[in-house]
């Protein structure tokens, strides 16, 4: 488990703002917004995030039938606030076995999401299979969300992403056939706006994807 603050797009520590960088530093990718220590999941730590959150804190709401809220992480610190959050759910998958799905709200360029999707990033523009229809349509705050699929990803995932609020949208599903529940209209809700409803929702063990 991470213990420092390390770059949303490689995993490598990050260096704090000093005398000459007002930004967190990594040695690659040069100013960032950090990704903070990833905690066990609870109310408490979801509540921290929300409220420190410039973007959506999305999450299936109410949560399918057996599936638990497994972690959440976000990039930013005390004087930015989160510029990308990332939300971790499991549950019984749709053919069987358990699913895993990750949905991530970023600011351009921030590159959270495409860490998770194993893709280089930051964005998932390049990626996007946009040709077509979408591939699969999300109720995101209470407007229907078309995401399209990823092209490039790990074969162990289904990664879709598209835009919501006028920002990006990942929504990651391991296995990958598990990618098959955001067929049906899902639907999310930020948790900045649940209030008290927060506390109400039911936490499972920490996810290794968020860890990855």
């Amino acid at each position: 488990m991470r213990g420092e603050p390390s770059c949303p797009k490689c995993g490598r520590r990050v260096r704090p703002p000093g005398l000459f960088a007002d930004r967190w530093q990594c040695d690659v990718h040069g100013p960032v917004f950090p990704l903070q220590p990833v905690v066990p999941p609870s109310v408490e730590a979801l509540q921290v995030v929300v409220h420190r959150a410039r973007v959506p804190v999305w999450m299936p709401w109410p949560l399918p039938v057996g599936w638990l809220f497994t972690g959440i992480a976000y990039a930013g610190d005390d004087r930015s606030g989160g510029r990308a959050t990332a939300v971790a759910c499991s549950g019984p998958g749709p053919l069987g076995g358990v699913g895993e799905l990750l949905l991530v709200a970023e600011e351009l360029g921030v590159g959270l999401g495409a860490r998770y999707a194993g893709l280089d990033g930051p964005d998932p523009g390049p990626h996007l299979c946009t040709d077509k229809a979408p591939h699969a349509k999300l109720l995101a705050g209470g407007r229907p969300t078309p995401l399209w699929h990823v092209g490039g990803a790990p074969e162990d995932r289904a990664v879709f992403a598209g835009e919501a609020r006028g920002l990006w949208l990942w929504a990651i599903a391991w296995p990958e056939h598990s990618g098959l529940m955001l067929y049906d209209e899902v639907v999310l809700a930020d948790l900045r706006e649940a209030g008290a409803e927060v506390e109400l929702v039911p936490c499972g063990a920490l996810s290794p994807r968020l860890l990855a």
